[in-house]
């Protein structure tokens, strides 16, 4: 399986969306919990080409963007060959 990385702020509703539906798929990732830390937040949009919304995911070191595109990778089929 791939490395899945998401960046996440703890009451973030679209956050804890992301990471339910990993969850439900038995996905393994990386949680990095960055509320109210700047510095891990520039470190994250600068992964994520400039993007500063969260949650912010990652699959292999490569930005999929947030939790609306998590979903519509799901609903495309497409998550599962994604994470290998």
């Amino acid at each position: 399986m791939k490395k899945v990385e998401i960046y996440t702020w703890q009451y973030c509703p679209f956050c804890i969306r992301a990471k339910s539906l990993l969850n439900k798929k038995n996905i393994d990732f990386i949680e990095y919990k960055i509320d109210g830390d700047e510095s891990a937040r520039e470190k994250m949009s600068e992964r994520a080409n400039g993007k500063r919304s969260l949650p912010q995911i990652f699959i292999d070191n490569n930005s999929i963007g947030g939790c609306d595109d998590l979903y519509s990778l799901e609903e495309e089929n497409k998550l599962d060959s994604l994470v290998g």
